[in-house]
């Protein structure tokens, strides 16, 4: 008698009734029904680096930590160093593998000493629970809140313009640090605000319950529109953070790839006493301190005419296979096709030129520095 083989059923945000009205053209994205684009990915890319965009990302994974012993739980499990943060502060991390390798790249927030929250990657949610969940055991309790919280994203130059007419409290915001967050009622709707994101822009990432999602974007929608805010979806965020450089799991990092050729050795603490994949992770860094990585995650700009998508063959000026893309696009706000990929350590120089495998065309590149764009920073 043959497997039965069954398929997990798709989930659907809190929001999606939200999208639906606003003709939204939704898609399955890592076991949800999320909205790709409502008018088209450039018009939505643009409100983001102009106004203000507005996006649901509650399909990603919260995963709570509490007891004496938390922080020790999560200092152990990532690479960065949290307990280098305070209360309300947050930090970018990747958590390895004992090989090394990337299992997830993450945002770690210490409310207190013994309340700790894990954002990770919709894809990775049930592979990240079971990591911290047997890292905590006889050590701290652990919960994945990821189905009672909603996590929505306002991201541009107006966000804080638009939360300061979502109530007296929200007004406020404006004032928190970068990767710092505090709780504050936005719209009527007790909310976490966290002064994150993946857009290169200013803004914000709002935790609240999950059944107060649908009014609190419905509210944020009324208030900012006049501001030109627009709701975005999956693919003006994915162009938005290639332009910025920010790496997306299961593209640009993976359990094949390890943080110090995907450019985040930055955020691997190797003066921690102890972590998963410490070990494998030492070798990698004395051979970065010695010879070369024997490839690395560059930037590149596609100068011929061409797109380069995710997948893509990267071959030297000989024509020879030398690496991947692992992201690409046009980039709407630097007026050029763009992306990202791993190429030998030889060739990772900037200005090195070599040809990207457009459906079996040779199309010239060449690597530039990153990130792509750079938002200008009020003085």
């Amino acid at each position: 008698m043959g497997t039965l083989m069954t398929t997990a059923p798709i989930r659907k945000t809190s929001l999606y009734d939200n999208h639906i009205r606003a003709g939204a053209r939704m898609v399955h994205f890592a076991g949800f029904e999320m909205p790709v684009q409502y008018t088209s990915v450039v018009d939505e890319h643009h409100a983001v680096r102009r106004a203000c965009g507005l996006f649901d990302v509650s399909h990603m994974g919260e995963l709570e930590l509490c007891g004496e012993h938390a922080a020790e739980v999560v200092d152990y499990v990532i690479t960065n160093n949290a307990s280098s943060l305070v209360d309300g502060q947050a930090l970018y991390t990747c958590a390895c593998n004992e090989q090394g390798t990337i299992l997830d790249d993450l945002i770690v927030y210490r409310s207190w000493f013994d309340h700790w929250l894990i954002v990770c990657n919709a894809s990775n949610r049930n592979k990240m629970a079971a990591v911290f969940e047997q890292a905590a055991k006889g050590r701290c309790t652990f919960e994945d809140r990821s189905d009672e919280v909603s996590l929505v994203a306002v991201q541009g130059p107006k966000a804080f313009e638009v939360l300061a007419l979502a109530g007296s409290d929200a007004g406020t915001l404006a004032d928190l640090k970068a990767f710092h967050f505090r709780d504050a009622v936005v719209a009527n709707v007790k909310c976490t605000v966290a002064r994150t994101g993946y857009t290169g822009e200013d803004g914000v990432e709002i935790f609240c319950a999950w059944d107060d999602a649908p009014a609190l974007w419905d509210q944020l929608l009324l208030l900012g529109t006049p501001l030109g805010m627009k709701p975005a979806g999956l693919g003006a965020r994915d162009t938005l953070r290639l332009e910025a450089r920010l790496s997306l799991y299961g593209n640009d990092i993976d359990e094949t790839t390890n943080p110090f050729e995907a450019g985040l050795g930055w955020v691997v603490k190797m003066n921690k006493p102890r972590f998963v994949g410490k070990a494998a992770l030492a070798q990698v860094a004395n051979q970065v301190r010695g010879a070369p990585q024997a490839r690395k995650l560059v930037g590149f700009e596609v100068t011929g005419r061409g797109i380069a998508r995710h997948g893509y063959v990267l071959r030297d000026l000989d024509g020879h296979e030398v690496g991947v893309c692992t992201s690409g696009s046009p980039g709407p706000t630097v007026g050029k096709n763009i992306g990202l990929g791993y190429l030998p350590s030889g060739m990772t120089a900037i200005g090195t030129k070599f040809f990207v495998d457009c459906r079996g065309k040779n199309v010239e590149a060449e690597v530039v520095k990153t990130p792509f764009y750079v938002r200008k920073k009020l003085v």
